[in-house]
């Protein structure tokens, strides 16, 4: 898996899940073998179709949740409740059974070790995906880059990869902040509420020192932490976003 992708058009690729993992009740993480998948950096996504019976498809796009250097390409899917393909790849498909995916894509999303930092991660919901990428490169590296990983989500039930992000958000070097905005257990000392300007103010490097900020997750989300970022001064040139969504087909 490791390398960089080779420019030019992106083809469609048969992926074979060999390994799944139940990440929370609404959340699966895909462990796929792609022939001809030719590497990708920290921060992508792809595409992934399904085709029915009768000659439908459906495409939605999902970021690579695997580091450059892992074994296998590797997917963490939240089930939209109304989606055409989420509710399938969570709650249906299984070891042995293929789709298409097409990628990598999005290389203004995208990390590497050796584009240093400090680093600046703020995650919605599921759009912790491609920071555990990132904060898996940047563990195989052994890379000393600061890192700061801020992440929303509604309770400690449906944060992804809680037990991963204790290991990977290790101080003093990496850290990962939690804030739960509609429930948390009585013991929980930590934030709460949504992410805004103030609680931005507290994590993190500051805008002096330029850090590479990085925001996925749903428009609202996005929207409101890129103008939070602004508003206490880092550069918008190093701002960089990823909005939850369908993809274009």
């Amino acid at each position: 898996m490791a390398g960089a992708a080779l420019p030019g058009r992106l083809s469609w690729l048969a992926a074979t899940v060999v390994g799944d993992r139940i990440e929370t009740r609404r959340a699966r993480t895909l462990r796929l073998d792609v022939p001809g998948w030719r590497g990708h950096r920290a921060g992508q996504h792809v595409d992934v179709r399904l085709t029915a019976a009768d000659g439908y498809q459906a495409q939605r796009s999902y970021s690579i949740a695997s580091a450059p250097g892992d074994e296998h390409l590797e997917l963490t899917v939240e089930r939209l409740d109304d989606g055409e393909v989420s509710p399938y790849l969570v709650d249906q498909i299984r070891p042995g059974d293929q789709f298409e995916l097409r990628g990598p894509i999005g290389s203004h999303f995208a990390w590497t070790p050796e584009d240093g930092g400090p680093l600046l991660m703020l995650a919605g919901g599921s759009g912790v995906v491609p920071f555990r990428a990132m904060l898996r490169a940047r563990a195989a590296a052994g890379s000393d880059v600061p890192a700061t990983l801020l992440v929303s989500a509604r309770s400690p039930e449906a944060l992804l990869f809680r037990g991963e992000l204790e290991v990977l958000g290790t101080p003093p070097r990496a850290e990962v902040v939690q804030t739960y905005t509609r429930g948390w257990p009585p013991e929980w000392r930590g934030r709460t509420g949504r992410v805004s300007a103030e609680m931005l103010a507290a994590v993190g490097a500051p805008p002096s020192a330029r850090p590479r900020a990085f925001v996925c997750g749903p428009t609202g989300f996005v929207e409101a932490a890129t103008k939070a970022l602004v508003a206490l001064g880092h550069a918008p040139g190093r701002i960089a976003a990823e909005r939850f969504g369908p993809t274009g087909a």
